[in-house]
């Protein structure tokens, strides 16, 4: 009798154990979900900060591009104008030389440093770079979405559920959009 009493004991305390080491086991995976999940929506904040950041500077760079050849247009619309309401030969003759001298540093401006008109590269980059971001943006929200489902699909399967509810673990909330969101934002070079 003391043997089956022994028997019994030790029955028990390996049912007791496997638990033991079930719920451990379940915890430790399920923490590690956790945290995955949060590292993936921490990516998909990184990666729109990085568009929150790029987007000024690159419409900035842009309007600078635009705002130095518009500058030089600028320059020579008014020696034309100057040459147009000149009334002598030495007026006619200082604004020509203005007008030469602005023509000048246009044709170098274009050729030393915008082989191609820069504000429409500049305007091309800025498309690339919003492009990418947004791709980027994308594709983080894409494994975000993958890792919360697969981490609320351990929680809802048997018997990881129970031990789950047991444990305290939580279903995550997936990606949604903002309302704001439906609407295509503006860039705007002003």
């Amino acid at each position: 009798m003391k043997r089956r009493g022994s028997g019994i004991i030790v029955g028990i305390s390996i049912i007791v154990l496997a638990i033991g080491v079930y719920l451990v086991t379940t915890y430790n995976s399920l923490a590690s979900a956790e945290n995955t999940v949060d590292a993936k929506w921490s990516q998909v904040e990184n990666v729109m900060q990085r568009r929150a950041d790029l987007i000024p500077n690159l419409v900035n760079s842009v309007k600078g591009s635009m705002n130095h050849e518009e500058k030089i247009v600028k320059e020579i619309t008014e020696a034309r104008k100057a040459y147009n309401n000149a009334q002598t030969p030495a007026e006619k003759n200082s604004a020509n030389e203005q007008i030469t001298q602005e023509l000048g540093t246009m044709v170098n401006v274009i050729q030393e440093d915008y082989p191609t008109l820069a504000s429409n590269e500049n305007v091309k980059t800025l498309m690339v770079q919003l492009e990418g971001t947004e791709n980027r943006i994308s594709v983080e929200r894409k494994n975000y979405i993958e890792q919360v489902n697969a981490y609320n699909q351990s929680l809802v399967r048997f018997p990881k559920n129970m031990a789950a509810k047991m444990l305290g673990f939580e279903k995550k909330t997936n990606f949604k959009a903002d309302d704001d969101a439906k609407e295509v934002p503006a860039v705007s070079f002003e």
